[in-house]
């Protein structure tokens, strides 16, 4: 014979006993740590970003800014280290240009001047080279295509990844020329 379970009564107070009597609110401080770790645990954080994370779960800003001084007392949180190695790896791994490497640096709440000691990192030969390679990549999918729509094609791709368009065009017609010779 079962015997029926009791349902709480909405509206009724919270028991006396058991755990839900127990639980009461979280540390704000250690949910705000919790936040940060776990965040920093999964991949490489801002400051901005850590802080926009804990406002999202209602932390209040004076904890907030106490747990983030602590984190970068530690070198747990460095916005300069952190947009180092941003800039290092987005330049290299996805070809991105300097002025697309500020945008994101600047959405991600890196301020300019770290974000412009970052990107020195990128001299302008270092980002025509990594053009060049880009275009020649993709140059060998589109070596069917029409010679306008194939330099169209080329020179959009490197705007999207933030090259102007005198290095863009630049390039693409430099990679073009070689490639009919």
């Amino acid at each position: 014979m079962r015997t029926a379970r009791r349902r709480p009564v909405r509206g009724q107070e919270p028991p006396d006993q058991g755990a839900a009597a127990q639980d009461a609110e979280p540390d704000p401080e250690g949910v705000a740590r919790t936040i940060a770790l776990r965040k920093l645990n999964a991949a490489p954080q801002s400051r901005a970003q850590l802080a926009e994370a804990m406002a999202a779960k209602d932390v209040p800003d004076e904890v907030a800014e106490k747990v983030l001084d602590r984190f970068t007392e530690v070198g747990l949180v460095d916005d300069a280290a952190y947009a180092e190695m941003f800039v290092r790896s987005r330049h290299g791994d996805r070809g991105l240009a300097r002025r697309a490497l500020a945008q994101e640096l600047e959405r991600k709440g890196i301020d300019r001047e770290t974000a412009q000691t970052a990107l020195e990192a990128i001299q302008p030969e270092d980002e025509r080279e990594r053009a060049r390679e880009l275009v020649r990549r993709k140059a060998r999918s589109t070596a069917g295509l029409d010679p306008q729509k194939r330099r169209r094609r080329l020179v959009n791709m490197l705007a999207r990844k933030g090259y102007g368009p005198g290095v863009a065009l630049g390039v693409v017609d430099e990679v073009l020329r070689h490639d009919d010779e």
